[in-house]
């Protein structure tokens, strides 16, 4: 695995303006000229190497013109001006880089706007989209009312994925390595004994590997296609913490620094002491973390995370970003002030939809594990569901896979190149002997086979 150590090193002042500036083919060339230097240290050539690989994931991440996502939005939105394009792109609604000079907005700033910005929603042209959303929001809050009647909500679900490779990254005759994500124990999640594999898998990670997976080593032949199909329960108990019940003496974790993006710089510890104020109990502070982000923060699609050389900063500063940044600052600040907190990731799998989702774990005894979703708490408080939002500070749902309870691990065998997501596993990953498959070079499908309640 590549070293991302390295990011916590500073790029040069000339080649850091090249980046902000958007000129990115002399950036390129310049980085070059360093690598061929006797006169560079080699951990700076190093961070260069990874910035060289950012620069190449940017440009395909923000393909619009500023006409082009004009048009787009002028498709997708009734009335919309140049004027209020400009007022989004201010606000942060509308992601954008500079690439050659010239701004070029992300591929899915408007999915960015339909998903946040209920104030357009009558001006939304695309009102089965908007129906979806509010399915999934019914289907959620039938699944909480349901929890909180039983006291918990147990699910089954058998799931099946299939990732193939893009037709330019086919090497027929080479040999092709594959990993793809399964569901392991921890907490929620308890795997069941239904696993095949197809073809049949060299190797599956123990139960409790912290990004769990099938192993693929093939021949690749035209057209081939590699399919996991699992089955899996959800236990979700339903907790309703009070401060009065907290205990006072809390157990002792390890609640220091992270990976090498996310740095409890002074930011982040100044950030949380603010937050915290004078507050004592541990899950109140929580509860102030939780609800600095999820009601001064915005979701937002953002580009791979490993172009984001400091990610805590990158969201906390500019208060946008995914569910994974919105779990990651959580986490972040709970460690700052003592307060164990972990990650889980993997897929959202309600019935009628299955897709990536991230969220946080959070230790407060008497009360165990807790988990907030500051995602989903957001977008429900930004409804005005504010039973949802409170539902996700220390709850989930069923509607989920958990195949990461940790971030940045090596897979099981190990994978020796930089991964297309270094951080957690979702959508699998490539590799032929002598490179990794980047984003856009392979495509992963996943299909909710059954699900049954099981309480």
């Amino acid at each position: 695995m590549t070293n991302l150590d390295y990011f916590s090193y500073p790029l040069p002042e000339d080649i850091a303006r090249l980046v902000a500036y958007g000129d990115l083919g002399r950036a390129n060339r310049v980085i070059d000229l360093r690598l061929k230097s006797d006169k560079v240290p080699d951990i700076l050539k190093q961070r260069l190497k990874l910035e060289q690989q950012i620069l190449k994931e940017l440009p395909a991440c923000y393909p619009y013109s500023e006409a082009q996502m004009l048009k787009l939005l002028q498709e997708k939105v009734q009335g919309v001006t140049q004027a209020e394009m400009d007022a989004l792109r201010d606000d942060g609604t509308l992601d954008w880089i500079y690439v050659d000079g010239q701004v070029r907005y992300k591929a899915n700033a408007y999915d960015s706007m339909l998903k946040t910005r209920v104030d357009w929603n009558e001006r939304f042209l695309d009102k089965q989209a908007l129906d979806a959303k509010y399915e999934n929001f019914r289907m959620l809050d039938d699944a909480i009312a349901h929890m909180k009647r039983a006291g918990s909500g147990h699910w089954r679900f058998r799931l099946r994925s299939t990732l193939t490779v893009a037709p330019h990254a086919q090497r027929p005759g080479e040999t092709i390595r594959v990993h793809m994500a399964l569901p392991l124990k921890d907490g929620q999640s308890i795997p069941g004994s239904y696993l095949v594999t197809t073809p049949t898998a060299k190797h599956i990670a123990a139960l409790d590997h912290p990004q769990r997976t099938a192993y693929f080593e093939e021949t690749y032949q035209p057209g081939m296609a590699f399919t996991v199909e699992f089955d899996y329960d959800i236990n979700a108990p339903y907790v309703d913490p009070k401060p009065e019940d907290v205990a006072a003496q809390q157990p002792d974790f390890d609640t220091q620094q992270m990976l090498p993006q996310i740095h409890f710089t002074p930011f982040i510890r100044d950030l949380a002491r603010e937050l915290v104020g004078e507050e004592t109990n541990p899950l109140l502070k929580a509860r102030r973390f939780y609800d600095y982000i999820t009601t001064q923060t915005v979701y937002r699609f953002v580009p791979p995370y490993f172009t984001k050389t400091n990610i805590l900063e990158y969201f906390g500063a500019g208060q946008r970003g995914d569910c994974g940044m919105h779990a990651l600052l959580f986490i972040a600040l709970c460690r700052c002030v003592g307060i164990p907190a972990q990650w889980q990731a993997g897929w959202y799998t309600r019935p009628g939809m299955v897709g990536n989702h991230d969220w946080a774990r959070y230790y407060i005894a008497p009360y165990g594990w807790l988990y907030a979703d500051a995602s989903f708490g957001g977008a429900a408080y930004r409804e005005g569901h504010l039973d949802r939002w409170n539902f996700y500070f220390a709850n989930l749902e069923p509607f989920r896979m958990v195949s990461n309870r940790d971030v940045q691990q090596q897979f099981d065998p190990p994978y020796p190149f930089l991964r297309s997501d270094p951080y957690d596993n979702q959508d699998g990953e490539v590799s032929y002997p002598d490179q990794g498959l980047r984003r856009g070079d392979f495509q992963t499908e996943r299909v909710m086979v059954s699900y049954e309640q099981l309480n």
